[in-house]
């Protein structure tokens, strides 16, 4: 009998198969004791096993490429944290056998990050999983991971590492469905990325049984168990005329009467330029350039190695628009030789554009390498800073890149309150805005962006978001300057329609998006965007908000 479930969609598309469940965590290690003289061996042991799992990581990494490496780089330092290892080898030195000491000291740490806020508790399941893997192959134990199968599925898991999802095989995994996390989690943001179906923040998900077939929708997060013949038809076809609308969709973004609205991509690296160029992109929007400096959290990257990586990127959209982002550091992105290790609260510390201000050398060498990146090419560069709070953070930022003696506009991210709250006078200090949405709604809601739990606050659709990116885009126009959308909420293509109607004047996203936002923005006129975008301000929750605006533009 069919039966319908709700999550959260995170990636688009449809997958219909039978549910193939991921490898189960590594069981608690027993608690015996070891004789002194074995000690020297477990810490050998428990070496070995560290660098192997860190080791294949990092290839892991290399595989996948773009974003997914960034943060499989960053499992690696969590496996081989010099003060973990420390706390391994005292437990083995008091009897632990190397598996055990492992279990404890990782749980030792999990607890830590746990009370250490929002940013650094969202960091738990990715060390969950470096444990589970450095446990495993001490044990001799299959990695905890994804299954082994020689016919597609749907894959069922509580939480999707990052390790698992930067190399899933499309051809086999149809879709995926977790109980936890939220639209701008690792997972989601990686499932986009290689285009996979993906509905996440499903209570119950693990309760379905192995081989049960089931339907999952990866736009409107509906799960269909054992769905009709009917039910199948009916998502089949809808997902063939979305593939044959896509295929029909071609040129710059714009709405059906004209009015452009640039697509451009989110990248992490040069390794996501060629499928950004693939779907069309019309330059970049949001350059991650931290991914550069995760290689060594204990020293910044040498100058000539980000003009490097920069030019790269900035090549390969000769007369295109490159927004570079300078490095977003701090929180769940802590680099050793930048931000302060003994915060409280790091996602309300010092990080981002306060870190550089601290440390104006690694800023100044940033903004030299770009300088010299862009020197010679057709290119429109632009930069902009994160975590910008106030117009005294956004003329720092300013003068930082006028004193650099770089030839670009200069930007600010709102994702904070008071920079949407106080555009307009951040508009005196900088050319453009960029709303980077997922953080933007984090501190808002004040809902970690990792946190299943919270996902309904992290919802992009939440009516006081929405005021938030109205505000901003007011005061841009106002002040005849641009503020584009970098963060997730940009590639949901109903919601990019939306967004086009409260004024932001360009979107960026993963690659893989471009193309239905591309498809579902020539639907409808600027005027029909602007009625879906006052109908979902008028809106009280996020649910209500997309009906709203759905029902708008469908004209009901």
């Amino acid at each position: 009998m069919e039966t319908t479930l709700r999550g959260v969609g995170v990636s688009h598309g449809v997958a219909i198969g039978e549910v193939r469940h991921m490898g189960t965590a590594v069981l608690e290690p027993p608690a015996k004791q070891i004789p002194p003289q074995d000690a020297e061996r477990e810490q050998g042991r428990a070496r070995q096993a560290v660098e192997a799992v860190a080791a294949d990581l990092i290839a892991r990494g290399n595989l996948a490429g773009g974003e997914a490496q960034g943060v499989l780089e960053a499992q690696a330092m969590m496996a081989q944290d010099p003060e973990l290892m420390s706390d391994v080898d005292r437990r083995i030195a008091v009897g632990s056998t190397a598996e055990r000491a492992v279990y404890d000291a990782f749980a030792a740490y999990r607890a830590l990050l746990a009370g250490a806020g929002e940013y650094l508790a969202g960091r738990v399941a990715d060390l969950d999983d470096v444990r589970n893997r450095i446990v495993a192959r001490l044990l001799g134990v299959p990695m905890p991971g994804v299954p082994d199968s020689d016919e597609p599925y749907v894959l069922i898991a509580r939480d999707l590492a990052p390790a698992d999802t930067a190399l899933l095989d499309p051809a086999l995994v149809l879709g995926f469905v977790t109980e936890e996390g939220g639209p701008t989690s690792h997972s989601a943001i990686l499932a986009r990325a290689l285009g996979v179906p993906a509905v996440v923040a499903l209570p119950g998900a693990g309760e379905l049984a192995e081989g049960t077939l089931i339907a999952v929708d990866g736009s409107t997060g509906e799960i269909f168990v054992e769905p009709t013949q009917e039910k199948r038809s009916e998502m089949e076809a809808a997902a063939a005329q979305r593939k044959a609308a896509l295929a029909a969709s071609s040129g710059p973004g714009a709405t059906s009467d004209g009015h452009k609205v640039p697509l451009l991509a989110n990248v992490g690296g040069p390794g996501d330029v060629p499928a950004a160029v693939d779907a069309g992109a019309e330059g970049v929007g949001l350059f991650r350039t931290e991914f550069l400096f995760l290689d060594d959290s204990r020293q910044a990257p040498s100058e000539e190695k980000q003009v490097e990586a920069y030019r790269q990127v900035l090549e390969a959209f000769p007369e295109g628009r490159v927004v570079v982002r300078v490095l977003d550091a701090g929180a769940d992105k802590p680099l050793d030789f930048l931000t302060p290790a003994d915060e409280p609260n790091p996602a309300l510390g010092v990080r981002g554009l306060r870190s550089l201000l601290d440390h104006p050398e690694v800023l100044r060498t940033q903004l030299s390498a770009l300088a010299t990146a862009a020197r010679g090419l057709p290119v429109y560069l632009e930069v902009m800073a994160p975590m910008v709070a106030d117009r005294t953070d956004a003329k720092a930022f300013a003068d930082a890149c006028r004193d650099a003696g770089l030839e670009a506009k200069f930007g600010a991210m709102v994702e904070i309150p008071s920079a949407a709250l106080r555009a307009r006078s951040i508009l005196q200090e900088v050319e453009f805005l960029s709303l980077g949405t997922n953080d933007l709604a984090q501190y808002t809601f004040a809902a970690d962006r990792q946190v299943g739990a919270v996902s309904r606050l992290q919802d992009p659709w939440q009516p006081a978001l929405l005021d938030l990116v109205a505000l901003s885009a007011e005061a841009a126009k106002a002040e005849g300057k641009s503020c584009g959308v970098c963060g997730e909420a940009a590639s949901d293509p109903l919601l990019a329609c939306v967004l086009t109607g409260l004024g932001v004047t360009s979107l960026s996203m993963g690659a893989a998006s471009i193309p239905y936002v591309r498809a579902t923005l020539a639907k409808y006129t600027l005027a029909q965007c602007e009625r879906a975008a006052a109908a979902a301000r008028a809106a009280d929750t996020a649910d209500e908000a997309r009906s709203a605006a759905q029902a708008v533009l469908s004209g009901e």
